[in-house]
């Protein structure tokens, strides 16, 4: 009897996820529950455990496979008694090394005459079956030199004239990555897109293809910002306050600030616009997977504390890897901050069905004449650009959403204080 296992579903907003790594190779013994491959969403990277007990038989997708949710990728066999392991194997009896070379390769082994004691397959004997194979296939220099440098295998035919293989034809070999492509000159190295990389590339080409983005720029008087941070940290460690950032400040007072401005708290998606009643505040975070941009729920409700606890339990995860998706999914507006990259001001990209975005860049010194003053006097302003999906967001209540903003950082504790 055979199970396959299918590909779940990982999150409510996930379609497919990216074989990474097979943890399990055929011939290896499973136990339900326990992980036999690595895979990746536009989300994070996660384990996928087997359903049943067994014996991995095949493989049903490669590593770098885009797979959609409810697919099989593998099959679960029962294990064969004692009596029968004997007698399936007394023709090879084949080495682990062996076998798993044969897999990634796609040979078949009862095919290949064993040099081992008993007539056992060995590595050596796998590896001449794939030299033997490669002799006389017609190959372009591209697909012979990718197949040399390793990472690639090529198939028995290809889809060139007369069965020639192209580049195209090869399959990556499963469980390593593909060495990236020089150019001849060495001046220059080609990097394919992947995995994380790949979707977030689209994403932005479908933000930039599907809305019309408006960016206003504006800045706040960041005097009481300042202010107020040097207190939080010179604070009472029991408090708990001392970690809280300039960023979590501006998050919080982008939460409050929303609630007054429901059409950017809002996602326009096939023709319908949805204004939230609540904020669920998407906070981009910069990863080695790329960017990602876990969603505070409920931000407009958290205490300034709490709010910073959370975003800063779910950066952690997302850095590391270990988001849920859904820890992405239903965010109602985005911030993201550049300002500790010294970056004035910036056009962020619109995170659709999202129907707006605040970039924040750092802190400068502005000139300003206060009230009942004569003088020009200079006062730090903290940068503030927001883009905004024009189709259903008009320029002033964008502005004044600006402005409110500026206003309430400017006024930070009397903000904390509602």
């Amino acid at each position: 009897m055979t199970t396959q296992v299918v590909l779940p579903k990982l999150g409510n907003t996930v379609e497919s996820s990216i074989i990474v790594a097979w943890l399990k190779q055929p011939g290896d013994r499973v136990e339900a529950g326990e992980p036999i491959c690595t895979v990746e969403t536009d989300k994070s990277t996660m384990d996928v455990p087997s359903t049943a007990s067994g014996v991995l038989l095949q493989h049903l997708a490669n590593v770098g496979d885009d797979v959609p949710v409810q697919t099989p990728i593998a099959v679960i066999g029962d294990d064969m008694p004692p009596t029968e392991q004997a007698s399936a194997s007394e023709p090879t009896a084949i080495s682990p090394r062996a076998l798993k070379l044969a897999q990634e390769h796609g040979i078949d082994p009862s095919q290949i005459a064993g040099s081992g004691p008993g007539g056992r397959i060995i590595e050596r004997d796998v590896r001449a079956r794939i030299e033997s194979r490669r002799e006389g296939v017609p190959m372009t220099p591209v697909a012979r030199a990718m197949v040399e440098r390793g990472g690639y295998v090529a198939p028995e035919r290809g889809s060139g004239p007369g069965g020639r293989i192209t580049k195209e034809d090869l399959i990556p070999v499963a469980g390593q990555a593909p060495p990236r492509e020089s150019s001849a000159s060495g001046d220059y190295e080609i990097i394919p897109l992947s995995g994380v990389r790949r979707v977030i590339a689209e994403r932005m080409r479908t933000s930039l293809q599907s809305t019309a983005q408006l960016t206003l720029h504006a800045s706040a008087d960041a005097r009481a910002l300042l202010a107020y941070r040097e207190k939080l940290k010179a604070s009472d460690e029991s408090l708990g306050l001392r970690n809280v950032t300039i960023n979590d400040l501006v998050m919080f007072a982008v939460a409050r600030t929303l609630l007054q401005f429901p059409a950017l708290n809002a996602t326009f998606e096939g023709g319908e616009l949805r204004q939230y009643a609540r904020v669920h505040l998407g906070f981009a975070v910069d990863t080695p997977r790329g960017l990602l941009a876990p969603v505070i729920r409920d931000a407009s409700s958290l205490s300034l504390k709490r709010l910073a606890e959370v975003a800063k339990a779910l950066a952690a995860d997302a850095i590391a890897g270990k988001l849920a998706p859904d820890a992405l999914a239903g965010g109602t507006f985005t911030v993201t901050n550049l300002g500790s990259l010294g970056i004035e001001s910036f056009t962020p990209i619109l995170n659709p069905p999202q129907v707006a975005i605040l970039g924040v860049g750092n802190i400068n010194l502005k000139p300003i004449i206060p009230e009942g003053a004569s003088e020009v006097v200079f006062a730090p302003h903290l940068g503030l650009s927001l883009t905004v999906d024009h189709q259903v967001v008009d320029g002033a209540p964008a502005a004044k959403f600006l402005q409110a903003l500026a206003r309430n950082l400017a006024q930070i504790e009397l903000l904390l204080a509602t």
